[in-house]
């Protein structure tokens, strides 16, 4: 059994909560622009004063309106400035929020405001209250509703006017280090989803340390990050907080499609995503190339890129190819920092493994993506790479002040001040999670001498072969999915002879595809399910994955499905983790037909 801890760089004020932050930062920097909103086309920036005078405003509303301390309000939105907004005005209130997916069917909906207990709930648009308002008989502790759209900022400023500030100030003075922030509901592969009690403690602790840590990355007045990850997911959640509790400047970004816009617009310092961003990055990139005929410059700018971030770790590059790494700095590399916004040297990702090469790539063009490791039981960042020593393939060393253990059968285990309290109304499942003190991640993962993360697999999702090998899936999805012409893929062979794996082709790139490769534009996936041309492109992606893993963990065979695994088809979690036992369900022929002879 293994274990390495890192001494605490932060400590929670005593009775110190998450409302106390835009206080701090209205006391102590007054003037310094902390948010920033886009109207009519321009992001407009507000101060650490504007900011909270808003969030009061919300809180008086919420107060007027009967919210009590401890009570639970439901926040169904995505990811925009109100949303931080009602966070801030709910903690205030000395309430407790509830995010939910905006994505979310009526009867997750419903299942969560109905397990929380929620007695009022935020919604965004029209489609979104009227969910809500379809499930008002079923909810009988929900007595409020509120619509960003339809004005719910405006109606809890007029029904506040009459509550003092005295009144906030007594709310806020409630809730302690110890006290409830938020129940976040995992997004769950299988079975309804559970309740995760997070503590305003638990963000603080995790926050304080994670800012004080990456300090060069979080500089008041100068940094500043876009969101555009799911404030309903914890990760999401973690960036705004940890904006405040530097203070630096916070964007938001509703839809995943304007990203590109407005990297180019608001020009972050730090940008925090999820692999398959970066992996698009890249891939787009690379076709844009190849459709302008310098698909060969860029594969050696890439190749260069890898090999002198390699090199850092071994000595330093040499002269040759540090002249190299000049010469597509200049053709190449600078202008993929400028798709990025410009001015961002650094990256957070979490969520997923990112790939070695990947990460290797953007160091070598100047980018370094810092991989952490975390779950909603954690408060979303337990791990994390250093700014200035990262170790490319690992998600980092743990949080100072916490510890990780890896058990005798492999398992990541955590302790520490940011391991959340227990799951809403379920002590069943949490006595399963929590051990002594110490939280079962589920996932498998390896432990060095200087305290550095390797994740292996989930437990759960081990494949042991007919032959007896014990196999984890996602070292060898994680490749494959990086390839641009793949959407998603599972790998199967739970007591098979052998590795397979279902495969889906990306509907962004797809048309790209076939324009690189002389395919009619009309061409639809089922007409070319026989191509040649894709096949063979889809089992580049397959070889180039068994590169990875032991022969015996290799993929022999793959099949095309002519579907696509998406959180709207109902194949992937919101968090954009794969519901295998469904897919394995629906896809059973399939799966069968890859074992014919």
């Amino acid at each position: 059994m293994l274990e390495f801890s890192l001494p605490a760089r932060y400590q929670v004020p005593s009775g110190g909560n998450l409302s106390d932050l835009v206080h701090q930062n209205a006391e102590q920097h007054p003037d310094v622009a902390v948010l920033s909103r886009k109207a009519d086309g321009t992001w407009t920036d507000l101060t650490a004063v504007q900011f909270l005078a808003e969030v009061h405003s919300a809180a008086k509303g919420l107060i007027a309106a009967g919210i009590a301390p401890g009570d639970r309000v439901g926040v169904m939105s995505r990811t925009r400035y109100e949303w931080t907004l009602l966070d801030f005005a709910i903690w205030c209130a000395g309430a407790v929020t509830v995010p939910v997916y905006e994505t979310s069917s009526a009867e997750q909906v419903q299942w969560i405001l109905g397990d929380s207990g929620a007695v009022a709930v935020v919604t965004e648009t029209d489609t979104h209250a009227a969910v809500v308002a379809g499930l008002r008989d079923s909810l009988p502790e929900l007595k409020h509703t509120w619509q960003i759209e339809r004005g719910a900022l405006a109606a809890l400023a007029e029904a506040g006017r009459e509550v003092a500030d005295a009144t906030v100030a007594e709310r806020r003075a409630i809730p302690t280090a110890d006290s409830l922030a938020t129940i976040v509901y995992t997004s769950g592969t299988t079975g309804r989803p559970k309740g995760c009690e997070l503590t305003h403690g638990n963000f603080l602790a995790e926050l304080g340390n994670v800012t004080d840590r990456l300090a060069p990355l979080f500089r008041t007045g100068d940094s500043s990050v876009l969101l555009f990850l799911p404030l309903a997911h914890v990760l999401g959640r973690i960036a705004e907080i940890a904006a405040a509790i530097a203070p630096i400047k916070l964007g938001h970004v509703s839809d995943i499609k304007d990203v590109t816009a407005e990297l180019a617009s608001f020009r972050p310092t730090l940008i925090l995503g999820v692999p398959r961003v970066f992996e698009k990055v890249f891939n787009t990139a690379r076709a844009k190339a190849q459709t302008d005929g310098k698909g060969k410059i860029f594969d050696q700018a890439a190749d260069t890129a890898i090999a002198y971030s390699r090199a850092l770790d071994a000595g330093g590059p040499s002269l040759v190819l540090k002249l190299k790494h000049k010469v597509f700095d200049r053709l190449v590399y600078g202008k993929l920092r400028a798709a990025l916004g410009g001015r961002a040297t650094h990256a957070i990702s979490g969520g997923a493994p990112l790939g070695e090469r990947l990460g290797h790539f953007y160091r070598g063009i100047g980018f370094t993506v810092l991989e952490g490791y975390g779950l909603t039981e954690t408060a979303g960042a337990t791990a994390f790479n250093p700014h200035d020593t990262p170790r490319i393939g690992s998600v980092g060393q743990p949080l100072p002040g916490s510890t990780v253990r890896i058990a005798e059968d492999g398992e990541v285990m955590f302790k520490g001040p940011q391991v959340f309290k227990g799951y809403w109304n379920n002590p069943t499942a949490t006595a399963e999670a929590l051990r002594d003190g110490w939280f079962a991640t589920g996932d498998l993962g390896t432990l060095d001498a200087d305290g550095f993360i390797v994740i292996t697999g989930r437990k759960k999702e081990i494949i042991v072969t007919a032959g007896g090998k014990n196999v984890a899936p996602a070292v060898i999805e994680d490749r494959i999915r990086a390839h641009a012409l793949v959407g998603e893929v599972m790998v199967v062979g739970d007591r098979r002879p052998f590795i397979a794996c279902l495969v889906t082709v990306d509907e962004e790139f797809f048309p790209k595809w076939k324009e690189l490769n002389g395919k009619p534009a009309a061409a639809t996936l089922a007409e070319l399910s026989e191509d040649a041309d894709l096949l063979a492109a889809l089992q580049s992606a397959v070889d180039d994955g068994n590169l990875a893993v032991s022969h015996a963990e290799a993929v022999k065979k793959f099949r095309l499905l002519d579907t696509s695994f998406s959180e709207a088809s109902g194949y992937l979690t919101p968090s954009l983790k794969l519901k295998r036992n469904l897919v394995l369900k629906d896809y059973a022929a399939e799966i069968e037909a890859l074992y014919q002879r």
